[in-house]
């Protein structure tokens, strides 16, 4: 997940910012907060955040002056200064910040999620040419990994499309298209391939079928008997019969 720091002396509007996004849907999650721009100063490396939404009037250090000092050392770092209306005009001339969006307060949820979908977008294109530029040991590219992840744990009842998206630091958006795009196949499909194939190996060894599907991560049996005779053109009972 992306990590995501609040930095507010507001206590209240740090809360509402947490409780009324949908942190968890944009694959982020809050990883930090801070009452003045010199607490997140001295914070910042053990929160190690991907975006920053920063008041632009806070008392010691504000929010102009915090993002001057933090870009030194977190040039990748993306930052929404949040304003009130009085200071928005200020906040707009300091144009030469790399800041990604100015917002005013009290801020409307919408476009908050807007803004931060926005940066999922550019985070994924990041993260997408790191794997890229850095394979792992065998040289496999990041679906190839991702493919290797879903061999080892398509037993899992609860693995699903959402579940290895966040594994990679991915959107589950992002992930879909790219992997429909290197392997011909949607997720559900190669998720479904492993399963069917081993419960194929399973009916030969005539496993019952409510077994062999919590077997192979499908607790529904009349579930399981759906994605089998589809696959196969079977029912699993068929099959069995026919690798007596």
């Amino acid at each position: 997940m992306y990590r995501v720091m609040l930095i507010d002396d507001e206590t209240s509007a740090r809360s509402l910012l947490k409780a009324s996004i949908d942190w968890r849907s944009l694959n982020m999650e809050v990883a930090g907060e801070a009452a003045s721009g010199i607490e997140a100063i001295n914070i910042i490396d053990d929160v190690r955040p991907d975006i920053a939404l920063v008041d632009i009037s806070m008392p010691f250090m504000n929010g102009i002056e915090f993002t001057e000092v933090v870009t030194k050392r977190y040039p990748k770092l993306f930052i929404i200064i949040m304003t009130a209306f009085d200071d928005f005009e200020y906040a707009r001339r300091c144009v030469s910040l790399p800041v990604f969006e100015y917002m005013l307060k009290p801020f409307v949820r919408s476009e908050v999620t807007e803004t931060l979908l926005r940066i999922r977008e550019k985070l994924d294109a990041r993260v997408s040419e790191d794997y890229e530029e850095y394979p792992d040991e065998t040289g496999d590219s990041t679906i190839d990994q991702i493919k290797k992840y879903i061999d080892a744990n398509y037993t899992d009842s609860k693995l699903n499309l959402t579940a290895v998206a966040q594994n990679f630091g991915f959107s589950t958006s992002y992930l879909s298209r790219r992997f429909k795009q290197e392997t011909g196949k949607n997720f559900v499909e190669y998720l479904t391939e492993c399963r069917m194939e081993r419960a194929m190996e399973l009916a030969k060894t005539h496993m019952k079928m409510f077994n062999a599907s919590a077997e192979v991560g499908i607790p529904d049996p009349n579930y399981f008997g759906r994605c089998f005779k589809k696959y196969t053109g079977m029912s699993y009972s068929e099959y069995a019969s026919g690798n007596s």
